[in-house]
């Protein structure tokens, strides 16, 4: 057994070295070359499946001798190739040993050629060192030579000049001083190297002695020039010495220059330190002008007669300017902190402005050149040396400038304010804004101006703040002081009482009384509404409040852009933008709240119709016709007076499509457009108040009980379903509609809008075709209530179940079968449901500040009608079926006080 093993693991050994494994790169590059479609070629070929597919099947097998022939001729083939390879090879082996050997023996030619050129070039540097050997040593004698030649003359021209320069300065011929002179520094510098040499010490210091004697002289001769004295004097310099001596002056130390030139502006400005002292009259601020009078009226004197003397780099009537600024700004600075009360806006504001127009003035006369740091704290360009120059003695005390601003805006607002007492908006058709709005920012930009002159920095941003807090003065005092506000509603409590004695007055014409006081009530009820003018004003001042918007922020860009940048960071008109934007908002919602309420008679009518008596479905009802008629009435008066204004006016129409589809659902929560034959007799009652209510009521008891019988025999009527669902396609389109009604030219309204009408609307007709279904069988009925209301919940479908007039033991079925078919995330949503149409309204839109009052009334009231109506109503179907048996005094007491405890207090 173990020899068997052994030959097996041989030649599984074999197998395994004759096998052939190439890696993937190689394998890619061998299929590049060989580019064959052959299977024999490809790197996966396995033997049985080619062979299977040579001889699929025995008749295949037929050919065997002709596969085999052409097999042994392609390996023959093969062969002869891998012959004429292996060949190739052998010659190529022995060619590549010729040709390294034909390399080396290149290469060690090429070594010895270079070490020969190298041996050459050393022995010709030594050739021409050996040449060049004496041409060094004469180069290096002669720059020796030079050199002492050069040193012995400028010794020769110090020792002589040094002699010179004595004679010429003691006979005070500065001319004839100044190229000595400049030749003898320069000498004297030059010999710096050898102070060691005691001759060279003793010339040093005889050319130190000569430029102090020499500075000392010339300070002398031109303090004696300039003396009021020196006139009579014989020993007075001419001119020409003069201006010889400022030459040689600048030739000598610095400070000799700069002490002349400190003590001649000082003589110069000597008469208007005396003159301009801070005690005297003509220091103070009004008097400013009259100091740049002086310095202009000297300059001009000065240089007319110096002019030309003083050498122009030393730029003498520019260093006395400047000095003069110096001295003004310190001066001002201490009569100004001594006399601060004196100082009131236009004074300050004077003195600025005089100072700004100086200092403009010696920007354009002088370069700034000879302008040292006047101000410690701040570093001049060369363009603006000038500013500030005096002004900086101002800037504290720029708080007056801002403390006026402030006064002066306060009464410009209390002006604004006493104009919009009765504010008054223009009779075209669209108005623009409030013109006193465009004063405002003009005195802003006025303020923003000025203040810029005077400083960008503290100041600046001062007067930023004081713009922040006008901006919120402006709009609470003169905008949202003028929102008209609804008057708040009478107390429906007379209306009530009045009323009921319609019901104990006549028992003889009982039905009428009812149909009488739920009028009376529906008439008595109506919540007050803005006036054409008053709607025109609100968007009068929502138009004048996006100006405001708009304007506030270019001038929060400039004020950035202006201010200096450390202060840019803290300009933020983010608040008062806020406080506009609260105005648009309050405006629209108004118009919004006053647009709803409009239409709540018509809802509220809505649900005093007999649906479910309904026998034939005609044309839309009148409260879709009363709906329509507002809308006609009063949007297209919105939309005229918004026209600048088209993105307020579609968020107007987007919100009141917001609050008026709710309502509207909510309303038809409340009918009852079916009856059927089990109905209870609440709905049996609540089917005699709606008849008594209707226009078709007939007098008299009678009457009363023959449309009971009417609305009884009309088990399972769904007309009032169809006439309804008229109804809300005919609103849908109104609204659809609404941004252009009653308009010559039609829009197509923004695509936002036409989602949320068609969402609302399609909501309201699929509860109106669900109310049409039958409820039994309740699998189909639940199963058409998904499909047509799939985000509906449990609260929802107990509406529908009251609307469908289904009694509570099948109500509580239903909502059990409703629950097992329900997805259980949409059991879990939580709609609180509306008690009125009113609370459906506060609970999704939130009304203004300004209309909480009017609003909160306005639902109350709301409230107390409908109430009152359902009292009434009940009270009414009550008498109809006991009228015959109470007609004794007693007993109508008895009713008459049962119906008033019935009554909201």
């Amino acid at each position: 057994m173990s020899t068997v093993d052994e030959t097996e693991h041989e030649t599984k050994l074999k197998d395994h070295i004759n096998e052939i494994v190439l890696s993937d790169d190689v394998q890619r590059a061998i299929e590049q070359v060989l580019q064959s479609s052959d299977p024999l070629d490809q790197p996966d070929f396995n033997p049985t499946d080619y062979i299977n597919q040579l001889f699929p099947n025995e008749q295949s097998l037929s050919n065997i001798d002709e596969v085999i022939a052409k097999m042994e001729c392609d390996i023959s083939l093969i062969d002869d190739n891998i012959r004429s390879v292996v060949r190739g090879q052998v010659n190529t082996g022995e060619n590549g040993r010729v040709a390294l050997r034909e390399a080396q023996q290149s290469l060690t030619q090429l070594f010895s050629l270079i070490t020969d050129i190298k041996n050459r070039a050393e022995k010709t540097e030594d050739a021409v060192k050996e040449i060049t050997r004496d041409i060094k040593q004469l180069d290096s004698a002669k720059n020796n030579l030079t050199y002492a030649i050069t040193t012995l003359n400028h010794l020769h021209m110090l020792v002589g000049g040094v002699e010179n320069l004595k004679h010429l300065s003691e006979r005070r011929q500065y001319g004839e001083v100044l190229n000595p002179l400049q030749a003898i520094i320069e000498v004297n510098q030059h010999f710096h190297q050898y102070s060691e040499i005691s001759q060279i010490q003793t010339l040093s210091a005889q050319v130190q002695q000569i430029q102090s004697e020499l500075a000392t002289q010339i300070t002398d001769d031109i303090k004696h020039f300039f003396s009021p004295t020196s006139h009579s004097n014989t020993n007075r310099m001419s001119l020409t010495q003069l201006k010889d001596a400022c030459l040689v002056a600048s030739v000598l130390d610095k400070p000799v220059k700069k002490n002349i030139l400190k003590w001649y502006i000082n003589l110069q400005l000597q008469e208007y330190v005396q003159l301009f002292h801070e005690n005297q009259d003509i220091a103070w601020l009004d008097k400013i002008d009259k100091r740049y009078a002086w310095v202009k009226r000297h300059l001009l004197d000065f240089e007319e007669k110096f002019g030309t003397v003083f050498p122009a780099d030393w730029e003498l009537s520019e260093r006395i300017t400047v000095e003069f600024c110096t001295i003004t700004r310190d001066e001002l600075t201490k009569i100004m902190a001594r006399r601060r009360r004196e100082i009131d806006v236009k004074l300050l504001l004077f003195a600025i402005q005089k100072t700004a127009n100086f200092e403009q003035l010696l920007a354009k006369r002088f370069n700034g050149t000879a302008v040292e740091v006047a101000s410690e704290d701040r570093e001049r360009k060369e363009r603006h040396s000038f500013h500030d120059l005096i002004g900086s003695c101002f800037k504290p005390y720029l708080d007056i400038y801002t403390d006026s601003i402030d006064r002066e805006l306060a009464v410009l607002i209390d002006q604004f304010a006493q104009q919009n007492q009765q504010l008054v908006v223009p009779k075209e058709i669209n108005p623009g804004v409030i013109p006193n709005c465009a004063d405002l920012f003009v005195f802003y930009k006025k303020c923003m101006v000025q203040c810029m002159q005077l400083s960008n920095e503290k100041p600046m941003y001062d007067l930023v703040l004081i713009f922040k807090k006008y901006l919120r003065e402006y709009a609470a005092r003169v905008l949202e002081a003028r929102i008209p506000k609804p008057q708040q509603p009478t107390t429906t409590t007379s209306s009530i009482s009045s009323s009921m004695s319609l019901l104990t007055k006549d028992f003889q014409n009982l039905s009428s009384a009812a149909g009488q006081v739920i009028h009376n009530f529906l008439k008595e009820g109506d919540t007050p509404r803005f006036s054409v003018e008053d709607v025109r004003k609100i968007c009068y001042i929502l138009a004048t409040a996006e100006y405001c918007l708009e304007t506030v922020q270019q001038l929060e860009d400039k004020l950035k852009e202006k201010i200096e940048p450390s202060f840019a960071a803290k300009v933020d008109l983010a608040d008062e933008k806020d406080v506009y934007h609260r105005i648009i908002s309050n405006c629209i919602q108004l118009l919004v709240h006053d647009l709803d309420t409009g239409c709540e008679q018509s809802l509220l009518l809505m649900t005093k119709i007999a649906w479910h008596s309904i026998s034939n479905v005609g044309d839309q009802s009148g409260f879709v016709n009363q709906i329509v008629t507002n809308l006609r009435q009063t949007v297209p008066v919105i939309r005229d007076n918004l026209a600048n204004s088209r993105k307020y006016y579609t968020q107007f129409c987007h919100k009141f499509v917001n609050s008026f589809i709710p309502k509207y659902i909510n309303t038809l929560y409340r009918l009852r457009p079916t009856s059927t034959s089990g109905g209870s007799s609440t709905s049996t009652a609540s089917t005699l108040t709606a008849s008594a209510s209707s226009s078709s009521i007939s007098d008299g008891p009678n009457g009363a009980m023959g449309a009971s019988g009417s609305a009884v025999a009309a088990a399972g009527n769904i007309m009032g379903c169809e006439q309804l669902l008229l109804d809300t396609h005919s609103l849908k389109t109104v609204l659809m509609d609404l941004p252009s009604i009653g308009s010559q030219v039609q829009r197509k309204p923004p695509a936002s809008y036409t989602k949320v009408v068609v969402k609302g609307m399609a909501k309201a007709e699929m509860i109106i075709k669900v109310v049409m279904q039958p409820v039994h069988p309740a699998p189909l009925f639940i199963e058409q209530y998904l499909k047509l209301l799939p985000e509906s919940n449990v609260v929802e479908f107990h509406k529908i179940l009251e609307m469908k007039n289904v009694r509570k033991i099948e109500q509580q079925q239903l909502v059990e079968a409703y629950k097992r078919a329900c997805p259980q995330p949409q059991q879990q949503q939580h709609h609180t449901p509306a008690a009125s149409t009113g609370g459906e309204n506060e609970s999704s839109h939130p009304t203004p500040s300004t209309s909480d009052a009017s609003s909160s009334g306005t639902s109350h009231q709301s409230q107390q009608i409908a109430a009152a109506a359902a009292a009434i109503s009940g009270a009414g179907s009550s008498i109809m079926a006991l009228g015959d048996s109470l007609m004794d005094k007693g007993r109508i007491k008895k009713i008459e006080n049962l119906i008033k405890n019935r009554l909201p207090n």
